[in-house]
């Protein structure tokens, strides 16, 4: 099976204050759904209020991102699926609940991980 990763950025989830009760309930019904399915791996969303850091071979520290991902956040689902139909399928339910489009990247085979 391959791990797929189906993502959406925070821009793209356009939702007034009062719906976001409702989007948060059926995006944490979805992801139960996908639990009891057993293909849920992870997902979350990024906090934006955490700045990101680099962190070098040798411990050193500094703020800031490459720059191709200054703007890396939103939300973040890994599912393990039979096929990329599937994960069509579970983001699809995604983009429903969360009233965005989703998208999907599939994970390369990595036998020792």
């Amino acid at each position: 099976m391959t791990k797929y990763l189906i993502s959406f950025p925070s821009s793209a989830m356009k939702v007034s204050d009062d719906e976001l009760p409702a989007v948060s309930d059926a995006s944490h019904a979805v992801v139960q759904e996908a639990k009891d399915a057993g293909v849920w791996v992870f997902g979350g969303g990024i906090d934006e209020s955490v700045p990101p850091v680099m962190v070098d071979g040798d411990g050193a520290v500094t703020e800031g991102t490459y720059p191709q991902t200054t703007q890396l956040e939103g939300g973040y689902a890994v599912l393990e699926v039979p096929s990329r139909e599937a994960a069509l399928e579970w983001a699809a339910k995604l983009a429903v609940a969360c009233r965005c489009a989703q998208e999907v990247r599939a994970f390369h085979y990595d036998p020792a991980s």
